[in-house]
This record gives structure tokens, C-alpha cells and sequence, in this order.
């Protein structure tokens, strides 16, 4: 059984003392695939040193996340990531979008970067990686903006209701499902059979969003087994059968 973890910030802080063991038990379960968003240039040198760690298992984004999105600093951080994707080879364009959940006022530059971000995913004929907190009217707007055929992607952490799953799908993207469909109140469980399972894929955003029963916890990436049972139980299906079409999905959109 293979599993990917379409969204894990491995490199983060909160690993510092078992990074290698954390890994290592993801591993263990079956989850062999980690796929590694940008956060801003100052996390590069880490994804770097992971990847040259686990050459076979760690895939790399390159994006500016967006509550890394500050007037003082955007243009020099887009500048990073295009010198970085010119120079390199990359999965996907992420973590990118809008968050209005820790400063509305940068809303403008944050849609600025966004667009201009989804642009050198076309440029480079890669995926984007979607953060979207608070924001699903600011992300659409922009989305939006930028359809067409070669814009494709993942709605990673999505917790919208139906019609936004839906209008996500139309625009290219698959649902990225980790902890929140474990949730009593995480809501997306109740619609989540009604997309065809062809839409999803699975990710943890480790070291946040744990499932239960590990809520309020250290999330790491071997729980991206616990979301694959979730949806074998949504689905019904094995978790087998969950965890082949969901990486299936994953190389759909990554390439592999």
C-alpha cells in the first residue's frame, strides 16, 4: 500500500528532535510519498537538506505562502521563488492563495502575489497549491481570473461546503482531505461522498490539523493513514482502495 501526503511542512520547527524518526514511521505505515510546500525563502535551505535526505520519498513546492505576503518584503520573496523554479526542479507552485484570517489588510498584495504566483505555474507547466483560510470569495476571485486549461492544482485543506467543492473542481483542482474530515464539526464529511473520489487526495499540513483521536496534538504524516480510513468508511471502500486512487490523483496532478 502506498500513500501520499500531498501537504506536509516537514521541515518545521516542531520536528526539530525527531524529524528522521518522524519520517521514518510515516514510512513504516506506507506512506512513502511526502509532497513539501514553500512557506518563504528562509525555509528553502531546509527543503533542500530533506530532500537530499530522502531522495526517493520528498517532493518539493516552490510558492510564497500568503500570511508571508508583507508589503516591506513580497516583491523580493517573488523574486526568490521564480530564481528558485528557473534553477530547479519543482512539483508544484504552493503553499499560494489568500488568508484573511490573520491580516485583511494586505488583501491586495496577497491577490497580487497569488495571480502572479499562479502565472509561473502556467510558465513552468506546473500544479498550484492552494491556501485558502476565510478567503473562499478572495481565492475564487482570483481563480477565476486565471482559468483555463492549464490551470490545475490542489485545494489543499479544503473546508467548504458543497457548491465550493464543486466550483474548485470546475476550476481545475482537486480537494486536498486531511484531519478536518475526522472533526465532529469539520461539516465536509457530510457532503464528501457526493465527489467523486477521482477529485481527492490525501495530506496531513503536519505539524497542524491532527485527526482524531490526536486533535489538539502534534500532527506528523504517518496519521495520513488515519484520514485514508476515514474516507474507506465515507466511501466504502477498503483503505487499500482509498489509498491507490488517491495517490493516483497525487501523480495526476504532481507528475509524478
Amino acid at each position: 500500500m502506498i500513500l501520499t501526503d500531498t501537504h506536509t511542512h516537514l521541515y518545521s520547527e516542531e520536528f526539530q528532535n525527531d524529524r528522521t524518526e518522524m519520517i521514518q514511521r510515516a514510512i513504516a505505515v506506507g506512506v512513502s510519498r511526502f509532497f513539501v510546500p514553500s512557506i518563504d525563502s528562509s525555509y528553502t535551505q531546509r527543503m533542500y537538506d530533506l530532500e537530499n535526505q530522502f531522495p526517493e520519498n520528498i517532493y518539493l513546492m516552490m510558492g510564497l505562502h500568503p500570511c508571508y505576503v508583507k508589503p516591506e518584503t513580497y516583491l523580493e520573496e517573488l523574486a526568490h521563488v521564480e530564481t528558485q523554479l528557473t534553477s530547479k526542479k519543482f512539483h508544484a507552485v504552493g503553499e499560494i492563495g489568500v488568508d484573511m484570517y490573520w491580516d485583511k489588510t494586505t488583501l491586495k498584495i496577497q491577490q497580487e502575489a497569488f495571480k502572479k504566483q499562479i502565472q509561473l505555474a502556467k510558465q513552468y507547466k506546473l500544479a498550484i497549491n492552494i491556501h485558502c483560510r476565510d478567503a473562499f470569495d478572495e481565492v475564487f476571485e482570483v481563480l477565476e481570473s486565471e482559468k483555463a486549461n492549464d490551470l490545475f492544482g490542489i485545494f489543499h485543506c479544503f473546508t467548504g461546503d458543497f457548491s465550493q467543492a464543486q466550483r474548485a473542481i470546475d476550476l481545475g483542482m482537486k480537494l486536498g482531505i486531511g484531519g478536518v474530515v475526522t472533526f465532529k464539526n469539520g461539516k465536509i464529511d457530510q457532503f464528501l461522498h457526493e465527489i467523486d473520489l477521482k477529485n481527492i487526495v490525501l495530506e496531513t499540513d503536519s505539524p497542524y490539523l491532527a485527526p482524531v483521536p490526536y486533535r489538539g496534538k502534534r500532527n506528523e504524516s504517518s496519521y495520513t493513514k488515519l484520514v485514508a480510513e476515514k474516507l474507506a468508511q465515507i466511501y466504502q471502500l477498503t483503505v487499500e482502495e482509498i489509498a491507490q486512487i488517491t495517490t493516483e490523483n497525487s501523480k495526476a496532478i504532481f507528475g509524478i
